[in-house]
C-alpha cells in the first residue's frame, strides 16, 4: 500500500487512465467488498485506487494493509467528505476520476461501461450508473431529478439519461471538468456537495448523464447516517437534516438562474418554516426549529455571501437557457410523496 502523508504528494511514476477515489471513515466492515469490486473489473483498464482514510478509529488500517497497491492518504484528523475527495483528486493521475463510496460496490463491467460512454460521446460531462439497493437488489435510481425545493427525485425511467444530478457514491468525471468546476466546496462539509457540483456543471453547459446499463450496489445511508427507511418509517438525524436543508438552500442561491435566485430562496424558506411548524406540532417540541430549520435558513444566506466573495455565484451562460436548466425539475414536492408513504420522519440525536 503506497502511503502518502500530509502534505500530500502531487506526482506519480505513471499516469493511469482512471483513478478510483474512495473516501473512508470507519468502513472496515465494508471496504473489502468495495475494493474487490474495483479490482475485479472486466477488461484491461489501467487504473489506480486512492483511499482517503479520515482518521478512522476502527480496523480500516488493517483492512487496507491487505491491498498493497492502494494509494492511501491518511488524515490526522477527521476532515469530512468534501475535503477527502478534493485531496484525492488533487493527486490523482488518471484522465478520468470515479468517486466511489466505501459502502458501494461496482458491477464487473462498470468501468468499461463508463469508458465506452466517454469514447462514444466525448464531452464535458458527469456520469453515473444505475444504483441498486445493497440488500434487496432493487433499482434505487438512474440519477436524480429535482423538485422545486431542490429535493432529489429518483429517476426510474430507463429512457431518460439526462438528469439534474448524480450522487457522489458513484460519480464519474474527467479531471479537466473537475478542475473547471473547482471540485467540492469545502464549506459545505458533507451532504449536498454532489448536488452542488452537478448543478454547477449544468449551469456552465456540461451535461449530467445516467447510463442505462451496468450499475453499482449501495448501502444507502450507512456512511453518514439517515436516508434510510426502517420499519416503514424514514429515519435521519439532526446533523444530517441540518446540512441537507442548509446546503440545498445554498445551492438554490448559487445555481439557479440569476433572476430566480432570491425569489426561489424565499419560497424555500417559507416551505421550511411550514415544515418546521408541522414537525414541531407533531413532536410537541421546538427542537427541530432550533436545531435544523432556523440555523439552516440563517446559515444558507451567510454561506451565499462567502461563496459570492470567492466567485462561486455564476449566472447562466448565454448558451444554456433557463428552460433547459429547469427541464430536469419536476413540479410536485418530493417530501409530500415521502410523507404520504412513510409518515412523519423520525429524527434522532
Amino acid at each position: 500500500m503506497g502511503l502518502v502523508s500530509e502534505p500530500f504528494l502531487t506526482t506519480t511514476d505513471s499516469q493511469p487512465l482512471v483513478s478510483v477515489c474512495i473516501a473512508n471513515y470507519n468502513g472496515a466492515n465494508m471496504l473489502r467488498e468495495c475494493l474487490d469490486s474495483v479490482l475485479g473489473q472486466e477488461g484491461d483498464i489501467d487504473l489506480e485506487i486512492i483511499v482517503h482514510d479520515d482518521a478512522s478509529i476502527d480496523a480500516s488500517a488493517e483492512v487496507l494493509s491487505e491491498y498493497p497497491d492502494v494509494r492511501l492518504l491518511q488524515s490526522s484528523q477527521n476532515v469530512g467528505f468534501c475535503v477527502a475527495n478534493n485531496r484525492m483528486v488533487a493527486i490523482a493521475g488518471g484522465r478520468y476520476v470515479l468517486l466511489l463510496n466505501n459502502d458501494a460496490a461496482l458491477f464487473p463491467d462498470a468501468l468499461a461501461t463508463l469508458l465506452a460512454a466517454e469514447y462514444i460521446s466525448p464531452s464535458r460531462q458527469i456520469l453515473t450508473l444505475p444504483q441498486y439497493d445493497w440488500s434487496s437488489g432493487r433499482l434505487v435510481d438512474r440519477g436524480c431529478l429535482l423538485d422545486p425545493f431542490y429535493t432529489p427525485v429518483p429517476n426510474l425511467d430507463p429512457q431518460r439519461s439526462e438528469v439534474a444530478y448524480v450522487i457522489g457514491a458513484c460519480l464519474w468525471i474527467s479531471r479537466a471538468a473537475w478542475a473547471e468546476l473547482g471540485g467540492f466546496p469545502e464549506w459545505m462539509e458533507s451532504i449536498g456537495e454532489d448536488l452542488y457540483l452537478c448543478c454547477q456543471a449544468r449551469i456552465r453547459g456540461l451535461s449530467v448523464q445516467a447510463l442505462k446499463t451496468s450499475g453499482y450496489r449501495h448501502r444507502q445511508g450507512v456512511s453518514f447516517g439517515g436516508n434510510r427507511v426502517s420499519h416503514g418509517q424514514l429515519r435521519t438525524n439532526f446533523r444530517r437534516r441540518y446540512l441537507s436543508e442548509r446546503n440545498r438552500m445554498v445551492t438554490a442561491l448559487l445555481c439557479s438562474p440569476a433572476w430566480l435566485r432570491w425569489p426561489w430562496w424565499a419560497v424555500l424558506a417559507l416551505a421550511l418554516f411550514l415544515e418546521a411548524l408541522l414537525l414541531s406540532l407533531t413532536r410537541r417540541s421546538g427542537d427541530v426549529f432550533q436545531r435544523i430549520y432556523w440555523p439552516a435558513t440563517r446559515d444558507s444566506a451567510s454561506l451565499w455571501r462567502t461563496a459570492t466573495a470567492s466567485g462561486r455565484a455564476i449566472p447562466l451562460p448565454g448558451d444554456i437557457s433557463t428552460r433547459r436548466f429547469l427541464a430536469a425539475f419536476v413540479p410536485w414536492p418530493a417530501k409530500l410523496r415521502l410523507l404520504f408513504r412513510h409518515g412523519v420522519p423520525r429524527i434522532e440525536g
